[in-house]
């Protein structure tokens, strides 16, 4: 942090557990309900992502509003992105009535006119249509619920504003259907659901992020880069959780180092992407080194794309900023004990790249240019 910026923090002390009303390492059903109330400018979404066995990847957002106009009141919606095995993506959403939005306090069960998302931090149970896109999923989860801390990043002097993020199901099994039309496509395979709220536009708190999720070997993971915009001093953040068997063994983002290898620019958006990220995590003489190798691209959009009309032309000529980027890659993981290799596994899977700004601060990043 700079003399000059604001500060930024994760919530974890003793008396943000107090206030928040939350434990460590005891993530109770309520949790997964309704965090914020749904007025300007409060944004709270649950998210869905499945890999299936097809080859097809799935996504089902219930947003509270569209996250680039978080400063209006109640205006619901839910997104289905379908991307088929030859590559062919179909985004599609629906705009509920206001009226058609509940969603409990009590644990998690957001209804949007005949539309659910509903679990008890275990099992979930997803129905959304938009167009002619439909799916009806069931999520088990097969590694514990899992927060970093709170759960929450704090910005500002009187920690006024806050991104918080809780991944229910870091892995779990998926089963059920999803339709194209009338088409019925059986989807089995792996998948994953957290929940995110803020009480502001997040890119006023976030400037980038790489992301990843998966599982390789006996072991599944989460692992996060955040790095916070100009006036909070680019402050970084690390969520890290490694888990075997289903049970967290390392979680301490403080103990993680994020790194960045080889870069290229993406033509759609014009940033770099990295030929690789690593996160190394270092816990006494234990130490594991997870490192995503990108393959190809599987997705590269701006938030522009998704204008229409005036707000399109407008947002170009203001040169709005913002973009996503998802590649797939090859997922390896090295476990050390006392400086000796003691298991090693390799696999498929992918990692993103979120930027809120027009540029990646170069200095927010521990940059490794010679790969070893």
């Amino acid at each position: 942090m700079t003399a000059q910026s604001e500060p930024a923090r994760l919530a974890d002390k003793p008396e943000d557990y107090t206030r928040l009303g939350l434990e460590r390492h005891d993530i109770k059903q309520w949790e997964d309900g309704v965090r914020v109330d749904t007025a300007a400018p409060n944004l709270e979404w649950w998210y869905l992502d499945a890999d299936l066995e097809d080859g097809t990847g799935l996504a089902v957002l219930f947003c509270t509003k569209d996250g680039t106009r978080p400063h209006q009141p109640l205006q619901p919606q839910i997104e289905i992105d379908l991307t088929l095995p030859d590559g062919t993506r179909t985004v599609k959403t629906w705009y509920p009535k206001p009226e058609e939005f509940s969603a409990s306090r009590d644990g998690c069960d957001v209804r949007m006119g005949p539309c659910r998302f509903t679990g008890d931090l275990h099992e979930y149970h997803i129905t959304a249509a938009a167009e002619e896109l439909s799916v009806d999923i069931t999520l088990e989860g097969t590694t514990a619920s899992w927060r970093p801390e709170t759960g929450y990043l704090l910005f500002g002097p009187r920690d006024e504003h806050l991104f918080a993020w809780t991944p229910f199901v870091p892995f779990g099994k998926v089963t059920g259907t999803y339709k194209i039309g009338d088409e019925v496509h059986e989807a089995t395979g792996r998948g994953y659901h957290d929940h995110n709220w803020t009480n502001t536009e997040i890119g006023h708190l976030i400037d980038h992020w790489w992301w990843a999720r998966g599982e390789v070997g006996p072991y599944t993971f989460i692992a996060a880069h955040i790095v916070a915009t100009e006036k909070y001093g680019y402050t970084p953040f690390h969520w890290y959780m490694l888990a075997r068997d289903g049970k967290p063994i390392a979680d301490d983002g403080s103990k993680m180092t994020f790194t960045t290898h080889g870069a290229e620019v993406d033509e759609h958006t014009g940033k770099p992407m990295p030929d690789a990220i690593s996160f190394d995590y270092e816990d006494g003489d234990r130490r594991y080194e997870l490192t995503l190798t990108r393959q190809r691209t599987l997705v590269d959009y701006t938030w522009i794309d998704f204008a229409k009309g005036w707000q399109k032309t407008l947002l170009k000529l203001i040169r709005y900023p913002g973009d996503y980027m998802r590649f797939a890659s090859v997922t390896s993981l090295k476990c050390y004990q006392a400086g000796k290799l003691v298991e090693q596994y390799e696999s498929t899977g992918a990692f993103e790249q979120i930027s809120y700004a027009h540029e990646i601060h170069e200095g927010s990043l521990e940059h490794d240019a010679a790969r070893k």
